[in-house]
Order: C-alpha cells, then sequence, then structure tokens
C-alpha cells in the first residue's frame, strides 16, 4: 500500500462497504484531453474516504498523469485502483498488478499489414486538415487518428463537429471491421479525435477482473456509453452500474446525489 493510500481507511473497512465507483477519464473526470479541476480533485478526495475508487481509461499511464495527476502527488496514489489502456496497465493502491502486450498477442505479422493499411487509408483521406501521430502504439492496444494525435485543442474540436456530420471515423472503422475480419479486434470510438484497436475482450471490462471479487457494487461513470463508444462494454456490463454523463459537472453533481458528499 502507498503512503498516500494509508491515509484512508482500509477498503474493507470504507463506510459505504464492498463498493467502488470507476471512472472515465475524458468527458467525465476532465474534459478532453485537459487536466482534472481542482474542484473535482477535492471532490474525489471526499469520495474515498467513503468508498474504493478507480479510473479506466484507453490512454496509456503517463498520459492519465498528465491529466489526473496533481502538483506533489502521482495519479497511482490519488485513487485506489488506476487502470490505463483498459486495464491492460493496472495498479491496486499503488502495486502494479499483472500486465499483457497487444503486439504479442497479435504478433508482427499480423499487425504490419494492419499498420500499413491504416496508413495508406489516411493518406487517401480527404479531411480540412492532417496533422501527426496517427498511429499511437501502446501497450495494449492501438489508438488511430485520422488527423494525427499531434492537433491543438481548437482543431480537436474543429475535427469532433466535421466528424459527426462526416462519420469519418465510423466509416474508417466499418472498413477495418471488413478487411481484418479474423483478426479477432476490437474497435472503439472514444475521446474527440481518434478510435482504439485491441483485442476483442479487452476493452474496458478488462479491468473488471481486478475488482469483480472485491466488490459487491461496481459503479461505473463514462461519456460514450452509446452501442460503438468505449464506454459501451463495460456500462452495459451485468457486473456494473452504468451512469452516462456528458461533461465533468455532470460527474460531480452525480456523486453528491448518489453519496451525500
Amino acid at each position: 500500500m502507498s503512503s498516500a493510500a494509508a491515509q484512508y481507511p482500509p477498503l474493507n473497512e470504507r463506510p459505504i462497504r464492498d463498493t467502488i465507483c470507476l471512472f472515465d477519464v475524458d468527458g467525465t473526470l476532465t474534459p478532453a484531453r485537459r487536466g482534472a479541476s481542482p474542484e473535482m480533485v477535492e471532490l474525489l478526495k471526499k469520495l474515498r474516504a467513503k468508498v474504493a475508487i478507480g479510473f479506466v481509461g484507453g490512454s496509456d499511464l503517463v498520459k492519465q498523469e498528465e491529466q489526473l495527476g496533481s502538483k506533489g502527488r502521482a495519479v497511482v496514489d490519488m485513487f485506489d485502483f488506476c487502470f490505463a489502456e483498459n486495464g491492460l496497465t493496472a495498479f491496486r493502491q499503488g502495486t502494479a498488478l499483472a500486465s499483457n502486450s497487444f503486439i504479442t498477442w497479435l504478433g508482427e505479422d499480423r499487425y504490419k499489414p494492419l499498420a500499413n493499411f491504416i496508413l495508406h487509408y489516411i493518406a487517401d483521406m480527404d479531411i480540412p486538415i492532417k496533422r501527426g501521430t496517427f498511429i499511437e502504439f501502446r501497450n495494449g492496444m492501438i489508438n488511430v487518428s485520422p488527423i494525427g494525435r499531434n492537433a491543438s485543442v481548437q482543431e480537436r474540436h474543429d475535427f469532433e463537429a466535421y466528424d459527426k456530420i462526416h462519420n469519418v471515423r465510423k466509416a474508417f472503422v466499418d472498413t477495418l471491421r471488413e478487411k481484418f475480419a479474423d483478426y479477432g479486434l476490437t474497435y472503439s470510438i472514444g475521446g474527440q479525435i481518434s478510435f482504439d484497436v485491441f483485442p476483442q475482450g479487452w476493452d474496458k471490462t478488462y479491468c473488471l477482473q481486478h475488482v469483480e471479487k472485491e466488490f459487491k457494487t461496481i459503479h461505473f461513470f463514462g461519456d460514450k456509453t452509446y452501442e460503438g463508444g468505449n464506454d459501451y462494454e463495460i456500462f452495459s456490463d451485468p457486473r456494473t452500474i452504468g451512469h452516462t454523463v456528458t461533461k465533468p459537472e455532470d460527474t460531480m453533481a452525480e456523486l453528491y446525489k448518489l453519496f451525500d458528499l
């Protein structure tokens, strides 16, 4: 147990017993790719005194640290459970849990045709602007962005609005599903500018193996809870109680209501 975790009652002695709250990151705890507000950080501290808390996001731990870590405190000390890359990188009270690897599962000989096809598809795509980092290789998945992950905040907003009209990401995903039907992959649209590609079963429900035996009640809060969104599988899983939010302020309001904070 980390020293930060020691400030709170042991998990089995929290006032609301056998309960954990899991949170998506972008659009739930923070604005997309932005940091958590001081008000959100303080509310999570109050919540943690009552129940176990954890986050589950598709990004790697470095990006989660950028968004959720507060000055002088690492993100693994702010939550009881930290699930980066849908739980492929996992921590329980500051201690690393078992990990897994996308490239080991898929193999280099199968990954290269997939990556080549994605890059050719993006090269032929006619969208208003393109930047850089179209494929981000992560431990448990790849993240594909038609505009490129180097886009500015405003460019991300503009692309999201464009995509809502033209369904760029949906068409891309549909093509990949047909082309690589035998790969056993899941394609999950999330955030403003990208979608994740990972083995079937490695969506956000992957993290539940680390908490389902310890907690009888698992609340999940997310914004992309519709079918095809990257919160859908865990939101609709029978092991969780799902809560749909549209922004961090919604999350805070829901927590105040549910837990009398």
